[in-house]
């Protein structure tokens, strides 16, 4: 849940402060009171969670020395000025350097809870921005959240790297829990784009007039946003389940993507997750929405496709879980780690995720088996086998390397250690790295 903003009120005056702060606690708002900007300061900094009311007449440091404090910290951080009867004059300069608004005294409250209001939208959106910038900052981290060494995987990611650099909009299509979100960021933060701005919206979240003022506005002051246009601007824009656009939607988008010329003032990712069988998005959409959207195209691969990564991501996940639980990754054995394999995996990455967290969960407490768990899911209730059989002899070899390659990385690379846990002589335990292209070093 995101967490609340806060209102830090700064008068040297204890009534005002009170009554500010009172009115703005019924209007459902956290306040914080200050006596004196110098008391503020050592609270308030560049990443402070909320927004500040400050009236400008006040000892030591004065409203306007405490502005140009707070915008030297965070030129962002909206700031209420609250002005006596003729400093209109004061209150001008004071929004001239950068104040969000201004107050003249005696105030009408309702226009202090609107001020408050606009001003924590303002707030959100860029607190917002910067941890997203944050967690797109470092594009071949989230290069590497795309897990994979199966043919899919790595034909995903020559993709991604290859569709970022271009600025044309992009289709991402695939199954449900593959991941799409994810190659979304990932073609932002590898991407000419990457560090400008960034906005994800749920287009199944709204009904259709609620989207409508979502994505092109106005809002309404009880929005909790921007237009998604706007807060992307120069950026990216993703739109997810783009199937359940209406026809006024589509229609508004189409004019707004035309009107941005080439390349686009904001470049569009269009997440589909059309599961109906017998549909596909070519039908649900216009076809020159559809056609404007998915000049670019990426499909996520599905688990099921991944082969040997589904092996690898279980071990990654569990130790994961492990960690977050306080308690030994659980190791599996060779029935086991083929019945991963034969699973068909509809729930995919997501599904995947679940079952290593139960994992953890039951062996923590000494019970259950892979079987159970893949039993235990309805998806999996009637089929636990792909009917895409494999060769036994691909089971046992998927199984060495996850053996070997476990054992590798909790003795940091040491192969003295792993000949002795797995009984090899240094001979055959140096082929089978050599056959499934393992380096120690990556485990060092």
């Amino acid at each position: 849940m995101t967490k609340a903003l806060k209102i830090a009120i700064v008068d040297d005056e204890k009534d005002m402060r009170l009554s500010i702060s009172q009115w703005l606690a019924l209007s459902g708002y956290d306040t914080e009171s200050f006596a004196s900007a110098k008391e503020a300061l050592s609270t308030i900094d560049s990443e402070y969670a909320g927004i500040v009311i400050s009236d400008i007449k006040m000892p030591d440091i004065d409203g306007m020395q405490f502005l140009r404090k707070l915008m030297a910290q965070d030129s962002t951080l909206p700031v209420i000025m609250i002005t006596g009867h003729g400093d209109v004059p004061m209150a001008v300069e004071a929004m001239r350097m950068g104040a969000f608004d201004f107050l003249e005294k005696p105030f009408n409250p309702d226009r202090m809870s609107e001020l408050a209001q606009r001003a924590s939208k303002a707030r959100r959106l860029t607190l917002d921005n910067r941890a997203l910038r944050r967690d797109l900052g470092d594009g071949p981290q989230l290069m590497k959240k795309l897990i994979g060494k199966s043919p899919a995987m790595e034909r995903l990611r020559e993709e991604v790297l290859d569709l970022a650099q271009a600025d044309g909009h992009i289709l991402i299509e695939g199954e449900t829990g593959t991941g799409k979100t994810l190659v979304a960021h990932a073609l932002h933060a590898v991407g000419a784009r990457a560090g400008k701005k960034f906005a994800l919206v749920s287009c199944s979240a709204f009904d259709e007039a609620a989207l409508m003022r979502r994505l092109f506005g106005p809002v309404l002051p009880e929005d909790p946003f921007f237009p998604a246009f706007e807060e992307a601007r120069g950026g990216t824009l993703v739109l997810e389940d783009i199937e359940t656009l209406g026809e006024q939607v589509q229609a508004k988008l189409l004019s707004t993507l035309n009107a941005q010329g080439t390349p686009p003032e904001t470049r569009v990712l269009a997440i589909s997750n059309l599961q109906e069988q017998g549909q596909t998005l070519h039908d649900r959409l216009r076809k020159d929405v559809f056609y404007r959207l998915g000049a670019l195209h990426i499909t996520v691969p599905p688990l099921r496709q991944r082969g040997n990564d589904i092996l690898e991501m279980f071990h990654q996940l569990s130790e994961t879980f492990s960690d977050e639980y306080g308690c030994q990754t659980p190791s599996i054995g060779a029935q086991e780690a083929a019945q991963l394999l034969q699973a068909p995996w509809h729930g995919n990455v997501r599904q995947l995720t679940n079952l290593a967290e139960r994992a953890v969960l039951q062996s923590r407490r000494g019970e259950g088996t892979i079987a159970s768990l893949l039993m235990s899911d309805a998806e999996e209730a009637t089929s636990v086998v792909t009917t895409e059989g494999k060769p036994l002899k691909e089971y046992v070899e998927a199984f060495e390397k996850m053996l070997i390659e476990n054992t590798m990385r909790r003795h940091k690379g040491s192969i003295g250690k792993v000949m002795g846990e797995l009984c090899l002589p240094r001979r055959t335990l140096n082929e089978k790295m050599a056959k499934y292209s393992l380096q120690r070093t990556d485990y060092v």
